[in-house]
């Protein structure tokens, strides 16, 4: 379409002088590739031999997440805000859905353009995905359960979700995308999956992420108080980034025959700690004299989350392996390294 910006092919074309070397497997785009996830995401593609096109207009993804990335021929980094329509020239095998921000200061900041990044740039990738013949994934999350009054949510929960609250700008976006998806599987046949994420946590997380997980360990190594809302017993189950990565890959990879497979899958780790358990837990492997500090809860924040895996289980072949006390460790280190150039970098500029 005329309207659509064409972004060019950024591999060379195989058996070119600089595209011999290159690997044969699939070409992969991944729309909020520079992200938390999509970073982790895209070096697991890569290992395993495949192209990579990033796609993020970086208002929540970092370069310094894909900058060890950007020398790989086999990786291309493409500036763009997917709710602007756009094609790519070339084959793409599989689409990955990353794009939103995940964050509630931070999807809270602008809710119009996350809703539009929800519905509109879902729109414009799934038209990709039909034109290409690719396999799309959307990356749903668990905020589509709301408030929950059963534990643990299982797919066929319905949720309890405020649609004028200042979270819905995220839950309903995502809400309305799962059901974006599933009409346009059945009404076009485009072959789709729906991962419903439960909380995520690991390297290349953003320090000013927002969430608890980084809240407490940067607010730990920075002997800050640790931020804790309403009286800290409202509870999270938390999956390292390497089990997601798994979770999605296998989603994604899953076969066709199981007539369910394009209904929504939860991914996370069934694990259940309290506001106050995790923060007991940073403070020991941190080893910080931070104190606690007690504020309001936040409107429509959820009291309870913990997600049911029986249906990944069964169908995917998958659940979780890293422990919360295991899987803090490398992200604590990685909190550390970072916390410790940016104060390099102030120093330099001081």
């Amino acid at each position: 379409m005329s309207d659509k910006r064409a972004l060019e092919a950024p591999f060379p074309r195989k058996g070119a002088a600089s595209g011999d070397d290159l690997p044969t497997g699939r070409t992969v785009l991944i729309a909020g590739g520079a992200g938390f996830i999509g970073s982790n995401l895209s070096r697991r593609l890569l290992a395993r031999g495949d192209r990579v096109i990033c796609v993020d207009n970086l208002e929540t993804g970092r370069t310094e997440n894909i900058a060890g990335l950007l020398t790989n021929p086999s990786f291309a980094f493409i500036l763009h805000d997917i709710i602007e329509a756009f094609t790519v020239h070339g084959p793409v095998d599989r689409i990955y859905n990353l794009a939103c921000p995940a964050s509630p200061p931070k999807y809270q900041r602008n809710p119009l353009h996350t809703l539009e990044t929800s519905f509109i740039g879902a729109l414009n990738l799934l038209d990709i995905a039909e034109k290409k013949g690719a396999r799309i994934l959307q990356s749903s999350t668990s905020e589509v359960y709301g408030d929950p009054d059963i534990s643990p949510q299982a797919e066929d929960y319905r949720g309890l979700v405020n649609t004028v609250g200042p979270r819905a700008c995220y839950d309903e976006g995502k809400r309305v995308t799962e059901t974006l998806f599933y009409e346009a599987h059945h009404s076009s046949d485009i072959d789709v999956r729906i991962a419903r994420i439960f909380n995520t946590y690991g390297p290349r997380m953003d320090p000013e992420d927002g969430r608890v997980v980084s809240n407490f360990v940067v607010q730990a190594l920075r002997g800050e108080p640790l931020t804790v809302y309403g009286e800290g017993t409202q509870t999270r189950s938390f999956c390292y980034v390497d089990d997601m990565v798994d979770g999605l890959m296998a989603l994604m990879e899953a076969d066709e025959v199981e007539p369910t497979i394009f209904d929504p899958v939860n991914l996370g780790n069934p694990g259940e700690f309290t506001m106050l358990e995790l923060a007991e837990l940073v403070l020991e492997l941190t080893g910080s004299a931070s104190t606690l500090s007690f504020h309001p809860l936040p409107q429509d924040d959820p009291l309870q989350r913990r997600p049911d895996i029986s249906r990944a289980k069964a169908l995917l072949d998958w659940e979780p392996k890293v422990s919360l006390y295991k899987g803090l460790a490398p992200t604590i280190a990685y909190f550390r390294e970072e916390i410790a150039q940016r104060q390099q970098e102030l120093g330099r500029t001081a």
